[in-house]
């Protein structure tokens, strides 16, 4: 059986490599090893940041629901206490966008928080 050489396949590879590496600074995106190194690395980041994304939102759509609660005279943890118990089904995506967007419908949202 003739000996195969991996000439074309690891060539292939090192460009994939190198071509996601396009930009970086030095070395990284001269050198195969350097490269696969910074390119392994980011994408770690890149997985990581993407969890990390949804939670910076959560965080950004309490922050939006707590301040517009307040201005119509309630916690944050009240209002959405309120909603649950009044069977509300918004999640705090929609809360906070109704928040910023329009107000009136937001006071509306409150009171039914507050009677319940």
């Amino acid at each position: 059986m003739p000996r195969v050489k991996g000439g074309y396949t690891t060539r292939r590879r090192h460009k994939k490599v190198l071509k996601m590496t396009k930009g970086q600074w030095g070395t990284k995106h001269r050198l195969f090893r350097r490269a696969n190194e910074a390119m392994m690395k980011s994408q770690w980041y890149a997985y990581r940041d993407r969890r990390n994304r949804r939670r910076d939102l959560r965080r950004l759509w309490i922050t939006r629901i707590n301040a517009a609660a307040r201005l119509n005279g309630m916690s944050y943890s009240r209002f959405i206490h309120g909603l649950k118990q009044s069977n509300v089904e918004l999640d705090r995506k929609v809360l906070a966008d109704i928040a910023v967007r329009d107000a009136a419908t937001f006071a509306s949202i409150v009171e039914l928080a507050k009677q319940a």
